[in-house]
């Protein structure tokens, strides 16, 4: 309980006549008595009228879990034990960083026609993945008069699980762009120009010549062609670097949750397309090493490796993460790494251990364009601090450049996307290797 603002005004305004009064009318010390006896027996009445709106039942609501970047929804149900729920109830709540909430945490109750409760909401924004915890809550109203504030502390140990983004994969999208590989006009391109035998069919006009199969129209006494389709059945192993650089914050989520979101989407869509998919994870030193399996099969086990993945302060080491995996690859795989740079001397060494893995793999290499950066090298003003920022983003996007260029020279699919297309020019890109057979 506190004074409200009325009383804060009162009290003020009161002291001020007394101060006034009593230099100029000594003699008028007992009505200003009176007038703060007054006050504090107002004051004590309020009080003893509140009391009675503080028996009340509080209700809380929480999903168990979320998925990073979306938004979850704390509920909050107030019911009266006695008389009826004070207005304007207002509430607060103690939670971690990682659930971000507007406006303080704080939410206005709102009655319920036709009940004699009410309810309020606090939208939490995911930032992080993991386990976060709210654990008070403060509810907030004013007293009969409005001379008081009462203030109700109640414990709250409500949990939710923040998980990786597959928001794609549940609604389909993922499926909608793989789709193609299975059936339409890219299944057709995948037939006829694939290395996998996929059946005989009847000669038409207009099929290519080259691809009847005399033998078996001589057995058969009738013109048939072999069908081929795309090579399925590939290892794909989805490369994350975990070190300090992805945990770098990007349009409000970091590069490491938008990585894992990206692989996540990919490891269903591979499952799609037929193939094997593993996961491996480093940082300063190899972290997680999943084998490769059929991709709907791997999917829930690396949901829940990726959920586990925590946000390192160390440097990455490039040279010990990548030999580590060559050495756990025995087959041809398509190797997605996902990772980042800044300086020029670490895009070095990672150019030297990518150079080494490429000559026995397919490598698609992933990074995360800063949309600031494109911002910041064309300034709006010409000022000697925005020009200054301008050179700096321009070396940094020109050194980017250069270490992109020098990767793609060795054979290195390079994939350098903003964060909000990440997943769909990575699913892009898997199906132009499937399609083309680059594996």
């Amino acid at each position: 309980m506190r004074p409200s603002r009325y009383l804060i005004a009162l009290v003020l305004i009161l002291a001020a006549v007394t101060v006034f009064v009593s230099v100029w009318w000594r003699d008028m010390g007992y009505p200003l008595l009176m007038l703060w006896v007054a006050l504090a027996a107002l004051t004590a009445g309020d009080l003893a009228m509140s009391a009675s709106s503080g028996r009340m039942t509080v209700e809380f609501d929480l999903p168990p879990q979320g998925f990073v970047g979306h938004t979850a929804v704390f509920a909050v149900a107030i019911r009266p034990q006695k008389d009826a729920v004070p207005d304007n109830v207002e509430i607060r709540i103690d939670c971690a960083p990682e659930l971000a909430v507007g406006e303080g945490r704080l939410a206005r109750a709102a009655s319920v026609a036709g009940e004699s409760h009410v309810r309020a909401t606090v939208n939490l924004r995911l930032t992080r993945r993991g386990r976060y915890a709210i654990h008070v809550l403060w509810l907030k109203w004013p007293s009969r008069l409005r001379l008081l504030d009462i203030i109700a502390q109640m414990p709250v140990e409500k949990e939710i699980a923040v998980l990786p983004d597959i928001s794609p994969v549940l609604s389909g999208a993922i499926r909608t762009q793989i789709l193609p590989l299975e059936a339409g006009q890219k299944d057709l391109r995948l037939r006829g120009e694939g290395s996998e035998f996929h059946q005989l069919r009847e000669f038409a006009s207009g099929m290519d010549p080259r691809s009847i199969d005399w033998k078996r129209s001589a057995r058969m006494r009738n013109l048939v062609v072999r069908e081929m389709r795309a090579e399925r059945n590939h290892q794909i192993i989805l490369c994350i670097d975990s070190g300090r650089l992805m945990a770098e914050q990007l349009g409000g989520f970091t590069k490491l949750d938008r990585a894992i979101n990206a692989a996540l989407a990919m490891c269903w869509g591979a499952g799609l397309a037929g193939d094997l998919v593993g996961f491996y994870s480093f940082d300063s030193r190899p972290r997680l090493f999943v084998p490769a399996l059929p991709g709907r099969a791997a999917f829930p086990r690396l949901q829940t490796k990726c959920a586990e993945l925590r946000y390192e302060t160390q440097e990455s080491n490039h040279t010990l993460g990548l030999t580590h995996l060559s050495g756990r690859l025995k087959r041809r795989s398509l190797v997605v790494i996902f990772s980042d740079f800044v300086d020029s001397i670490t895009a070095e060494l990672m150019i030297e251990n990518i150079q080494v893995l490429a000559r026995h793999h397919f490598i698609v290499y992933v990074a995360l364009r800063d949309p600031m950066l494109a911002k910041l090298t064309e300034p709006e003003e010409i000022s000697l601090d925005a020009v200054a920022r301008s050179v700096a983003a321009r070396q940094i996007v020109q050194e980017r450049r250069t270490v992109m260029e020098k990767l793609a020279r060795l054979g290195v699919l390079c994939l350098d996307s903003t964060p909000e297309a990440l997943t769909s020019d990575l699913i892009a890109r898997y199906i132009e290797i499937k399609s083309r057979e680059m594996i």
